[in-house]
């Protein structure tokens, strides 16, 4: 029997087989990327535009990848919204 070839003789790993296969790990890689910029971009967003508690936003940004993305679009928003300054009050 020889080993380049199936039980019927055809060829275990034809070339569409090949091309399937780094069509997937494209697929796979570009994912892993985007899941990845994903998550850096709202805090990567908030430490620019120096905002009070960008660490927080970034970890937000992470725990809502890693959870689910429903509060994701919340998490930008925070990252482009600053706190405004606290007014002294009178004494």
């Amino acid at each position: 029997m020889d080993l380049r070839n199936g039980p019927s003789g055809t060829p275990i790993m034809t070339v569409i087989d090949i091309f399937a296969w780094i069509v997937l790990l494209v697929l796979v890689g570009t994912l892993v990327a985007i899941v990845a910029a994903l998550g850096m971009m709202p805090g990567r967003i908030a430490r620019k535009r120096g905002h009070p508690w960008a660490e927080a936003v970034a970890v937000g940004s992470w725990a809502t990848l890693v959870f689910g993305f429903v509060f994701w679009p919340l998490v930008l928003i925070w990252a482009y919204v600053d706190v405004p300054a606290r007014r002294e009050t009178p004494r």
